[in-house]
């Protein structure tokens, strides 16, 4: 099952903290949550209000989930890193790639991969 999820505006700055701060939690965090891993992470505070308004925003993007607990929301990332990079390099070769070139455009981009990495890609495809 394919997950439609919004990436073609790509991710801002704090946008991509946000995400990785919900891809790092085991569980479900509260706007104040994901502003105190913020500043652990990075050492800059930042006005809660910043915060709620971004993690609003990913919400709106389809990229996160949430949820109500009590008068806050609890924010989850929607989906994994690597099923988000997939979506984003599938709108990526639709936008770019005309009929039947997006096979084209993958086996250039091989090209430039290790050979340990085209082995895992053809362990992947094998298993397919």
């Amino acid at each position: 099952m394919t997950r439609e999820i919004a990436t073609s505006n790509g991710l801002g700055d704090l946008e991509r903290a946000i995400m990785e701060c919900l891809w790092a939690s085991d569980e479900p965090l509260v706007v104040r949550q994901i502003a105190e891993q913020l500043e652990a992470t990075d050492g800059k505070k930042r006005a809660y209000t910043t915060v709620m308004t971004v993690a609003d925003r990913l919400a709106k993007k389809g990229l996160t989930s949430r949820e109500r607990d009590g008068r806050a929301w609890r924010y989850s990332a929607s989906a994994t890193r690597e099923e988000l990079t997939a979506q984003a390099l599938r709108e990526t070769l639709a936008d770019w790639g005309g009929e039947g070139q997006e096979s084209d455009a993958v086996l250039h981009f091989l090209q430039d991969m290790s050979a340990g990495d085209v082995d895992r890609i053809k362990a992947a495809i094998a298993k397919m």
